[in-house]
């Protein structure tokens, strides 16, 4: 039986814009970041509580080699540290569209946001790194290995290419509004606050 590993990595450098709540609080909130850079229609958090941190994400379809299709799917645990730091680690995977795959198929998705200030300027910087191990159904067996690797290699680059492409589009976006909420609950209730009759 033919095994073979298929592997991707995928780095990220984004500037920060300032706001008066730093981005640190933000990434401290699993949910709102998964639902941030993930297509929501393919992301179901496995807990109720809004601080919960994991979720069950479904990649998009895949088509290998035109003779294969399938749809990776997995369980994603987010972790954030005091500083934001942000550790997202696959627990589980399962393959949806073929049993042969799914019963010889690994999955293991490693990633890591952090968010650093140098000279005042604050970037968020980080990694992704996707591996897959599969066993060969036979009727690849006599498929050259360098084609299968290239093809496989080049579908992972794909995977974390479009969760990139969403984290650049949708994060900074999602931090300012959030940041923007914040900022006017906070002045609210400080308002509130104020204007209340005070007891003697």
């Amino acid at each position: 039986m033919e095994t073979v590993q298929f592997t991707a990595s995928e780095s990220v450098n984004l500037t920060v814009p300032p706001e008066n709540t730093p981005i640190k609080h933000y990434l401290r909130q699993p949910r709102r970041l998964v639902e941030a850079i993930a297509d929501p229609k393919l992301m179901t958090p496995l807990e109720k509580k809004s601080s919960g941190n994991r979720f069950h994400l479904k990649m998009r379809p895949l088509n290998f080699l035109d003779v294969y299709h399938f749809q990776p799917s997995a369980v994603l645990k987010v972790v954030a540290d005091s500083q934001g730091t942000v550790t997202l680690t696959s627990e589980s995977c399962e393959v949806i569209g073929n049993d042969y795959i799914n019963d010889r198929f690994s999955l293991s998705l490693k990633g890591k946001l952090s968010p650093i200030e140098e000279n005042g300027q604050v970037y968020l910087r980080g990694k992704a790194d996707l591996k897959v191990d599969v066993d060969l159904p036979p009727p690849l067996w006599l498929t050259p290995r360098s084609m299968l690797e290239s093809t496989g290699n080049g579908l992972l680059k794909g995977v974390l290419t479009r969760i990139k492409q969403k984290l650049l589009k949708q994060l900074i976006s999602d931090y300012q509004h959030w940041a923007n909420q914040t900022e006017t609950t906070a002045k609210t209730a400080a308002d509130s606050s104020l204007s209340s009759p005070r007891t003697a």
